[in-house]
């Protein structure tokens, strides 16, 4: 997914194309205006769901993509008012055939048509209107029914990666804003941690990756003008300083929990972590782990590219150590 343009590369055609439609259903009936139950929030990965529409997406690939529809999901959809995360990866079972999801998009309703990504003209919570999860399949695949019960699975291992992305992503930002901290000449809004808040306020645009982001934060006028010194940043100090405070951080664990209002799509989701130096909370509908247990470690590089600072985090997965080989231990001598 090319974020940065709102178009995604389909794993199915490789090439880009635009995911922005307004397609009629092919049932004709009216779509219940209720926001997708996902179960993605509290890690999730399979749901047995209905069939709720079926909308034909002629305009995205060689032979066409579909996009159905149904009362719960577990996949994690590219959001295009903040796209910072991309699509779950998974299949669906349709009529006991598996098929491969080759996207995940965020979509609304009036209740007739079915807008997707940047054609969606309304804010998440305007009356008369729901927000879904979309699913996208090939057209030449077997079609689901409105009405008939498929089975939706992720797969766990990109879930996951991209999890360990999004969790480093935020803890790379407050270990930044910890860093920068002496550079402030005004008061600001702080962090969870006490620090003065810089990715927030200087926050351009975010990527996940799997077990990696990148992040872009502006130091123009604007930033100058709420009292940070962006002359002369010792990037090589500040990524020593980020790295070494990551690098406790990890050591020492910190749990992690998503806390949301309610199971449906638009429900606000709250990122909960728990640090040696304090709590933070962040607003995020991404997917996260439970803990730095899974971690190795967490670094940062940090590069100027004319007023705008890069961080660039990545992650190292812990690999569990194999198991004992008990049947040998028992064979040997004593």
């Amino acid at each position: 997914m090319d974020r940065l343009s709102g178009h995604c590369v389909s794993p199915v055609t490789d090439r880009l194309v635009v995911i922005e439609t307004s397609g009629v259903r092919l049932d004709g009936r009216v779509l219940p205006l209720e926001d997708t139950r996902v179960t993605f929030p509290a890690g999730g990965l399979t749901a047995d769901g209905e069939v709720l529409a079926v909308v034909p997406l002629d305009d995205l690939g060689p032979g066409g993509l579909l996009g159905f529809v149904t009362d719960v999901s577990p996949f994690h959809p590219v959001d295009h008012g903040w796209p910072d995360q991309g699509p779950d990866r998974g299949v669906v079972s349709i009529s006991g055939v598996t098929v491969e999801v080759v996207d995940v998009v965020l979509g609304a309703t009036d209740g007739h048509n079915l807008l997707i990504a940047t054609n969606i003209p309304v804010r998440r919570g305007e009356p008369g209107w729901a927000f879904v999860v979309v699913h996208v399949i090939g057209a030449d695949q077997v079609r689901p029914e409105v009405g008939e019960r498929v089975q939706l699975a992720v797969d766990a291992a990109h879930r996951d990666a991209l999890g360990r992305g999004h969790t480093a992503c935020h803890i790379a930002a407050l270990a930044l804003n910890a860093a920068l901290a002496d550079r402030w000449r005004k008061p600001v809004p702080v962090d969870g941690l006490g620090h003065p808040n810089f990715d927030q306020l200087a926050l351009a645009n975010s990527r996940i990756r799997p077990d990696g982001a990148t992040d872009v934060y502006r130091l123009g006028k604007s930033l100058r003008k709420k009292g940070f010194d962006s002359a002369d940043l010792p990037l090589a100090e500040l990524t020593a300083a980020v790295n070494a405070r990551l690098a406790g951080w990890v050591a020492a664990g910190a749990t992690i929990s998503i806390e949301a209002d309610g199971p449906g799509l638009t429900d606000r989701r709250t990122w909960v972590c728990t640090l040696p130096d304090g709590q933070e909370r962040i607003l995020c509908g991404g997917t996260h782990p439970t803990s730095l247990a899974g971690i190795e470690s967490i670094g940062v590089e940090l590069t100027l590219d004319d007023a705008e600072l890069v961080m660039q985090t990545s992650v190292a997965r812990r690999v569990p150590a194999p198991p004992a080989d008990v049947s040998s231990a028992a064979s040997r001598p004593a």
